[in-house]
């Protein structure tokens, strides 16, 4: 009995210590998205699949023990997007997840470098301009760039044979919006026509502030295109497509991208107008085969819809589901493997990571392009799909392969 009183007294003080003992410091990370404003739709849902995601991260035990907390910040427009980063800087936060509009996203990214801060962009497409890009600066979604080359080549090397016509004897035409989401999605459509050869017959760029959808459409229509590229967002690209509608314009194909044409509130509000359209984009819960994942991805994309329907009622969105993937990049693969939370030692982790194409519950992979270079901070393993409205209300992944839900349709859009 003598013997064990040593080893009583012992527990009795290891258990005071458990007790006492203070609680792991979290790990803050800010969030930055439109919760208001033209952009809030998506940004909402981009910004609960990244709390769907510190939440099944804290599930498991959080960072090394440590809980991620999220410091939201409301930024409806690319103003407000500076001083959030300053705001949450001022805090002592100074890794930062955003920001599903590309017109927030650049100056977020440039007032994040400035202030030392790591900025990790889960969804917009556009450029993020200025310094950092690659060092402190990075985008797990797709490139505008990306959207559009797969655009052209989808249209190019798919549909063309479906539509019984040489890709080298069709006329293209592009439509997009002047600002920093348009210009990226855009340029990449132009660089891709232009490696291929592939005519342009017109080009036009309009402010979706003020501009005139007949008109638009009118100038199109003058240049007798075969297909018709549109970058838009959800009014204005509605807009467009019934004036097109309303103008007969006699197209063979048409394709758009995200923020608008693969948003289901597009085919709902143009019913049977949209059938027959395309969209280059993300995927959604729905709108990838999980036959293209690997088997963990696959089982995360269902405990990650569950647990976002069970809060919102409803299953992620294409900007949820990258909202929730590249969160889970960075709490998961990313922050584990980094020496501290600083951001120079978080972003050299992010260099170093490799998670194979399929890994992420969207489709996509993690190894991101190293600073110096034109594609510096992007990911490199980026998922993007080919959605295609094939009825009223109803959109299918009809590319690639490995992801899609259903075939190709060579419908002709209506006029």
């Amino acid at each position: 009995m003598r013997h064990l009183r040593p080893l009583l007294v012992l527990l009795v003080l290891l258990l005071v210590a458990s007790c006492t003992s203070d609680p792991p410091e979290p790990v803050r990370v800010g969030a930055i998205y439109p919760l208001s404003g033209t952009q809030g739709m998506g940004g909402i849902d981009e910004y609960h699949g990244v709390r769907v995601a510190a939440e099944l991260v804290n599930a498991e035990g959080g960072v090394g023990g440590r809980p991620v907390v999220l410091d939201q910040v409301d930024v409806p427009e690319a103003d407000a997007a500076p001083g959030a980063i300053k705001a949450l800087a001022d805090r002592g936060v100074d890794l930062v997840l955003g920001s599903y509009g590309s017109t927030i996203s650049s100056p977020a990214a440039t007032a994040a470098a400035g202030h030392g801060s790591l900025f990790w962009e889960t969804g917009a497409v556009g450029k993020l301009a200025g310094p950092g890009e690659g060092d402190l600066v990075f985008r797990v979604a797709p490139t505008g760039g990306l959207l559009g080359r797969g655009a052209i080549r989808f249209v190019a090397d798919q549909l063309a044979p479906k539509l019984g016509r040489p890709a080298s004897s069709l006329r293209f035409a592009i439509a997009a919006v002047d600002d920093v989401y348009g210009a990226a999605v855009a340029d990449g459509a132009r660089a891709e026509l232009g490696d291929r050869d592939l005519e342009t017959v017109a080009d036009v760029a309009y402010d979706p502030r003020r501009y005139d959808p007949a008109k638009v459409v009118a100038e199109i229509a003058a240049a007798r295109p075969d297909v018709l590229f549109v970058v838009a967002y959800l009014e204005d690209g509605v807009a467009l497509r019934q004036e097109q509608v309303r103008q007969h314009l006699p197209l063979l194909a048409s394709i758009g991208t995200s923020s608008s044409y693969c948003m289901p509130e597009f085919g709902a509000l143009l019913g049977q107008d949209a059938v027959g359209l395309f969209a280059s984009d993300k995927p959604d819960t729905h709108g990838i085969n999980p036959a293209g994942l690997a088997p963990d991805a696959r089982a995360l994309l269902d405990r990650a819809d569950a647990a976002y329907r069970e809060a919102n009622g409803h299953s992620m969105s294409a900007a949820a589901l990258a909202g929730f993937s590249g969160a889970w990049a960075l709490f998961r693969h990313v922050l584990p493997e980094a020496g501290s939370m600083a951001p120079a030692d978080v972003a050299a982790a992010a260099r170093r990571v490799r998670v194979p194409a399929g890994g992420l519950p969207n489709g996509s992979g993690i190894e991101f392009a190293p600073p110096g270079g034109a594609d510096a901070g992007a990911n490199l393993r980026a998922a993007s799909v080919i959605w295609e409205w094939t009825e009223v209300n109803r959109r299918e992944v009809t590319w690639p392969p490995q992801f899609a839900t259903a075939e190709i349709a060579a419908i002709r859009p209506s006029r």
